[in-house]
C-alpha cells in the first residue's frame, strides 16, 4: 500500500491529533466478521454536522466480480428511509452502523472476493440532493476488507477513507513533529522508517514513533511488518512546501490550461485559482511524488498559478493533477482528455482503442497532456447553410447506433442526407459524469467524452458531415456543472454541500427554477472568459458550426428563487430580463469573433419580447410545439392550434424560430397516438397504421412553414416508444434518461418507410431552387384553429404553396381559397387541381392532406383529379409505401358488408389491370406490382364496391 500526502505550511504545529472521519471494528475486518462502522460528522465534508434527524446508510460492495471497480449489491434505495438502513445515534455528530457477515449481507457469490465496503451516511426521505457525510472532497467513503494474511497500516496521521486512503490534511513546516502510529493484523516485528532512517521498532501489533520534519520536499515514511518469512509494508509520503508559493509573472502569451511549446518537449501549465495559497503539480513526470521544484509559481495579483514542465517525451501521454492548499486534488479544467476511475473501465476497446490505463494508486479524475499528439488533416471545405433554412436532426449517439461511436454513425450519413436534413445537432458530447447519459451532467468542457470514441474520430465524423453538406451543431450545457467538475471542487463549501461564496464561476445556490447541478454565474468575468475559451475550442479545433445552448434562460443573476435556491417564481424568471439579454449578446459576439457565421440556438422559452430581441441580433430560438402538434395528431380539438410554430405569430421580425414537434425532452407523438388517439367509427388513431399516417399529416404542417426546423431522431420512422421507457420495457418517470431501443428495423416496415418518404419529399421541396426562397422568407397566411387547417406561403419569385389537411376523425368539408387561379400541382400525389382563385369547398377524409404548389417541381406528366371517377366519401383506402417499388400494402375500410375490387389506371384514365377482384374484409392487403411489368411513372388505383369508390394516386418506381 502506498499513499501520498502533499501539504503546505500554514503555521508551525506540534503533534498531530488522531482524528478520524470513519472508524471501524475490528481494525482489520474480514468478510465474515461483525463490522461496526462509526462516522464523525465534524470531519470530512461535514455534510451531517449539526443534523438532528434520522440518519441512514447507503452501502455497496467492491468485489472481484467487476474487477474491484464500482458499487455492487447495494441493498438500499438512495434517499429512502428503510428501517434496515437506519444508523444508530451514538452522540453529537456521530452515528454507527453494523453489518453482520458482509458475505451474507451483500449476497456475494461463491468465490466472489470482497475488497471494500463502500458507505455513505445520509438523511432519509430525500432525492438526489440528500445531505450526506462524505470525504472532504465529496467522494465516497470505503472500509477495506482483509483476509487471514498478515497486513500492516499507518493509521496516524489519520487518512480519509477513500478507496486508496489519503491522509487527512495537515499543516506542516520544517521543525514540526509528526507522530506516527502503525498497526498490524498479527503480532509481528514492526519497524518504522523516515526517509530511510529507522525511527522506531517493536514486536507486537502497534508501533508509535515521533519524527521531526527536517527539510523541504518529500518526506517518506515506511512501516514494515515481518513474521517469519512474510514481509508486508505500508508507505506514506508527505510533501512539505516550506512556505508560500514563489511569486512570478505569467509568461507572455500563456493562457489558462495547457500551453504547448515549440519543440514538443515542454509545456507551461496555468491554473486560475484566486485566493488559493499553494498549488503543486503531481503526475507521471514526477512519479506522483513531487519535489520542491514542482510547486507552481503564483502571479503577483494572486489569481494564477503556473509551472513549466520539462523535459517531456514527444507523443507520450502524461497523467497529472493539481494539489491545491494541502488537501484537494483536481484535474485540469482545460484538459482535452481525462482518465476517470469510475467510468473508463466500462468503455469498450473497440470504441476507444488503446485507452491509457488509470494510474495505479491515485484517486479522482486525472487530466492528460500530450505533446506532438496525432494531427487530423481536414479534407473538406464547407459553406454553412443559411440559418433560416436549417433542417436539424437532433441526435443522441447512445440511442442512435448500438456501437455508440463516431465511426459507426458515419455510416448513416447517406440515410440522413437522403432524408433531406442539412444539420445534425449532437446532444452534449464533452466529458460528462458516467458513460450512459444524455450529457447534461458535464464536468470537463474541452474533452470529448471517450464513450463516443477518440477526438480524431470525432473530427473525422464532422469532416464527413461537411463533405455531405451537413452542418454540425453541438448541444452544450453551460448553465451548470456537476460535482466532478474541478471548478466546482476548487471552491467548495463542505458544511453546506455546495459551491462556496468565493467561487469565481458558480453561485452557491441557484438563481432560477429548474436548475440541475450547480448554477453558473454568467455575470462573472471569470465565467465569461471560460465560456469564450470553450466556444473557441470547439469552433476552431473541431470545426463545429455552432451550438445549441441548454437552459439558456438560466444565464442570469436575477434572483427568482429564495436565498436557499427554493420557492422559485417561474413566471418572473420568464419575464423580459435586460441583464440576460446583455449576457447573450456578449456571447453571440464571442461566437462571431471566433468563427463568423456560426450558429447560436437557445433553449430559452422566455417572453416573446426577449426572444424577438435575441432573434433580431442573430440568434435562433427553440420553438417547442410538441403539445399542440400532439393534440392535432391525436385528433383532439383542445389546443390543437400549432400556429406558434410560425415566427410571425410570436411577433419575430426574422424567421429565427427553430420550431419542432419532437425533441429529446418531449413525449413521442406516435406513442401519444397509439395510447391516447381519438376515434370515430372505423377510423381509430390508436390503430398502428393510422397512428403512423398521422405523423405525415403533422409533418406536412411543420416542414412547409418557413424558417429552421428540427427532427428528433427516428421521428422520421414514427418512433413508438415513450420517452419514459425503461430498459425492461416498462414505462416510468424514473426512466426518462434510460437507454432506448434502437430500431433501424423500422425501415423494413412499409408504413414507417412511408413516413420517411414523406419527410424526404417535403424537405427536398424546401431546398428546390424554385421554392427555396419561399421557405427562407416567404409570406405566410394560415388558419390552424379548426379541424381543417390550411397554410399558404408565397415568395417574390411567384412561387406559391398551399397545404390543407383534416385533423379530425370524421369527414370534413371546408372552404379553401388558393392564392391564385389556375392549375395547381399536388406535390405528394402527382395530380393537378384547378383553382378558381376564390373560395372552393373541399371534402377531406380524416387524416387526408394535400400539399399544393403552383409549379410542377416533380416535372412529370399529371392528370386532373376530375378525370378519375370519384363517387364516394365514406369508403376509405390507403396505399403505402408510395412511391411503390415492388410489394406494397393496400388498406381498405369498408363501412358496410359487401365485396370490393381494386383496378389500376394510367394517368390518361386508361384501364391497365385488375389488382384484386374481391376483398371481403377491411384491413391491410399485401399486393405485388412487379408481376404487372409496368413502366415507372404515375398511376391511379380505383377501389370500388357496388355503391362506393375511392381513387388513390400512386407512383411506381
Amino acid at each position: 500500500m502506498k499513499r501520498l500526502l502533499l501539504l503546505c505550511m500554514l503555521a508551525i504545529m506540534g503533534l498531530v491529533t488522531n482524528a478520524q472521519l470513519l472508524t471501524w471494528t475490528p481494525a482489520f475486518p474480514k468478510d465474515t466478521d461483525v463490522i461496526t462502522i462509526t462516522v464523525d460528522a465534524t470531519k470530512g465534508n461535514q455534510g451531517l454536522m449539526g443534523f438532528t434527524g434520522n440518519v441512514y446508510v447507503h452501502v455497496g460492495a467492491i468485489t472481484s466480480q467487476n474487477n474491484y471497480s464500482g458499487w455492487l449489491h447495494a441493498p438500499f434505495t438512495w434517499g429512502s428511509a428503510e428501517a434496515a438502513a437506519q444508523a444508530t445515534y451514538v452522540g453529537p455528530n456521530k452515528w454507527k452502523y453494523t453489518i453482520n457477515n458482509p458475505r451474507i449481507f451483500f449476497g456475494l457469490a461463491p468465490g466472489e472476493i470482497l475488497k471494500s465496503i463502500a458507505i455513505l451516511f445520509r438523511e432519509g426521505n430525500c432525492s438526489s440532493s440528500c445531505k450526506a457525510q462524505r470525504n472532504t472532497d465529496g467522494s465516497d467513503m470505503y472500509v477495506p476488507i482483509y483476509n487471514n494474511n498478515l497486513a500492516v497500516r499507518i493509521d496516524a496521521p489519520p487518512s480519509q477513507p477513500k478507496y486508496d486512503p489519503v491522509p487527512e490534511p495537515q499543516s506542516w513546516a520544517v521543525g514540526s513533529v509528526v507522530t506516527l502510529t502503525a498497526n498490524s493484523s498479527q503480532s509481528a516485528d514492526l519497524k518504522l522508517y523516515h526517509n530511510g532512517t529507522l525511527i522506531g521498532g517493536t514486536t507486537g501489533t502497534t508501533l508509535t514513533a515521533n519524527s521531526i520534519i527536517n527539510a523541504i520536499g518529500n518526506q517518506q515514511f515506511i512501516v514494515s511488518a515481518i513474521k517469519g518469512t512474510i514481509s508486508v509494508y505500508d508507505t506514506l509520503n508527505i510533501f512539505v512546501s516550506g512556505g508560500a508559493s514563489p511569486v512570478a509573472a505569467l509568461p507572455a502569451g500563456a493562457r489558462d490550461g495547457i500551453n504547448y511549446e515549440p519543440g514538443d518537449t515542454s509545456v507551461t501549465l496555468v491554473l486560475r485559482a484566486p485566493n488559493k495559497s499553494n498549488v503543486t503539480v503531481i503526475g507521471e513526470f514526477n512519479n506522483w511524488t513531487p519535489q520542491a521544484g514542482d510547486i507552481m509559481n503564483k502571479t503577483p495579483d494572486g489569481k494564477f498559478f503556473w509551472l513549466r514542465i520539462h523535459p517531456l517525451v514527444p507523443g507520450r501521454e502524461y497523467a497529472y493533477q493539481y494539489l491545491v492548499d494541502n488537501n484537494l486534488k483536481i484535474a485540469d479544467p482545460y484538459t482535452e482528455k481525462v482518465l476517470d476511475p469510475y467510468s473508463d473501465g466500462y468503455i469498450p476497446a473497440a470504441t476507444y482503442p488503446n485507452l491509457k490505463a488509470y494510474p495505479s494508486g491515485q484517486t479522482g479524475v486525472v487530466s492528460l497532456l500530450q505533446t506532438a499528439s496525432p494531427v487530423y488533416n481536414w479534407n473538406s471545405t464547407f459553406s454553412r447553410p443559411d440559418k433560416r433554412g436549417l433542417v436539424i436532426y437532433e441526435m443522441l449517439l447512445r440511442d442512435f447506433v448500438a456501437a455508440h461511436d463516431w465511426k459507426t454513425v458515419m455510416d448513416s450519413l447517406n440515410y440522413l442526407k437522403t432524408l433531406g436534413i442539412n444539420a445534425i445537432e449532437l446532444m452534449p458530447l464533452n466529458e460528462f459524469e458516467g458513460n450512459s447519459s444524455w450529457g447534461y451532467n458535464p464536468d470537463f468542457y474541452f474533452a470529448p467524452d471517450k464513450y463516443y470514441g477518440t477526438k480524431n474520430s470525432l473530427k473525422q465524423f464532422i469532416d464527413s458531415c461537411h463533405k455531405n453538406g451537413i452542418a454540425v451543431i453541438m448541444d452544450i450545457a453551460l448553465n451548470h456543472s456537476f460535482g466532478l467538475s474541478p471548478m466546482v471542487q476548487l471552491y467548495w463549501d463542505a458544511a453546506n454541500n455546495r459551491p462556496s461564496a468565493d467561487n469565481p464561476w458558480f453561485n452557491p445556490v441557484p438563481k432560477h427554477a429548474f436548475n440541475v447541478g450547480y448554477d453558473m454565474n454568467h455575470a462573472s468575468a471569470d465565467t465569461k472568459y471560460f465560456v469564450s475559451r470553450v466556444l473557441e475550442n470547439w469552433l476552431q479545433q473541431y470545426h463545429i458550426d455552432g451550438f445549441r445552448f441548454d437552459l439558456s434562460k438560466g444565464f442570469t443573476q436575477t434572483q427568482t428563487c429564495d436565498a436557499n435556491g427554493g420557492n422559485c417564481n417561474v413566471g418572473q424568471w420568464s419575464n423580459y430580463d435586460a441583464s440576460r439579454v446583455a449576457i447573450w449578446k456578449g456571447y453571440y459576439d464571442t461566437l462571431q469573433n471566433k468563427s463568423p457565421g456560426s450558429y447560436a440556438i437557445l433553449e430559452h422559452f422566455a417572453a416573446d419580447q426577449e426572444e424577438r430581441e435575441l432573434a433580431d441580433y442573430g440568434m435562433m430560438l427553440w420553438g417547442n410545439m410538441n403539445y399542440n402538434y400532439g393534440q392535432a395528431s391525436m385528433g383532439i380539438a383542445q389546443d390543437w392550434d400549432f400556429s406558434r410554430a410560425i415566427h410571425t405569430v410570436r411577433n419575430f421580425t426574422k424567421p429565427h424560430l427553430v420550431s419542432y414537434m419532437e425533441s429529446h425532452d418531449e413525449e413521442r407523438i406516435v406513442f401519444k397516438n397509439l395510447n391516447y388517439g381519438n376515434s370515430s367509427g372505423a377510423y381509430n388513431i390508436k390503430d398502428t397504421t393510422t397512428a403512423l399516417k398521422r405523423m405525415e399529416l403533422d409533418a406536412a404542417f411543420l416542414f412547409t412553414i418557413p424558417g429552421p426546423k428540427m427532427i428528433w431522431q427516428f421521428g422520421e420512422l414514427g418512433y413508438s416508444y415513450s420517452i419514459n421507457t425503461c430498459s425492461n420495457g416498462t414505462i416510468s418517470n424514473d426512466c426518462r434518461l434510460a437507454e432506448k431501443p434502437i430500431r433501424w428495423d423500422y425501415l423494413n416496415d412499409p408504413r414507417r418507410k412511408s413516413i420517411y418518404n414523406t419527410y424526404s419529399q417535403l424537405l427536398h421541396l424546401r431546398s428546390h431552387p424554385w421554392y427555396k426562397e419561399a421557405f427562407l422568407s416567404g409570406t405566410i397566411t394560415q388558419n390552424f384553429s379548426g379541424p381543417v387547417k390550411w397554410l399558404s406561403v408565397s415568395s417574390g419569385d411567384s412561387s406559391k404553396l398551399l397545404v390543407v389537411g383534416n385533423f379530425d376523425v370524421t369527414v370534413q368539408s371546408a372552404s379553401v381559397s388558393f392564392p391564385s387561379a389556375g392549375t395547381w400541382f399536388d406535390y405528394l400525389q402527382n395530380t393537378t387541381f384547378t383553382a378558381t382563385g376564390s373560395n372552393q369547398n373541399v371534402n377531406l377524409s380524416p387524416g387526408e392532406f394535400h400539399v399544393y404548389v403552383n409549379r410542377n417541381v416533380n416535372n412529370v406528366a399529371v392528370t386532373p383529379v376530375s378525370n378519375i371517377p370519384w363517387t364516394g366519401t365514406t369508403l376509405e383506402a390507403k396505399v403505402y409505401p408510395n412511391p411503390i417499388t415492388s410489394t406494397y400494402m393496400l388498406e381498405v375500410n369498408l363501412p358496410a358488408a359487401g365485396d370490393l375490387r381494386a383496378d389500376l389506371y394510367n394517368v390518361t384514365g386508361q384501364f391497365m389491370a385488375t389488382l384484386h377482384d374481391q376483398f371481403h374484409s377491411k384491413g391491410d392487403h399485401q399486393l405485388k406490382m412487379n408481376a404487372l411489368k409496368l413502366n415507372r411513372g404515375n398511376y391511379f388505383i380505383k377501389v370500388s364496391s357496388k355503391q362506393l369508390t375511392k381513387t388513390i394516386s400512386v407512383t411506381i418506381q
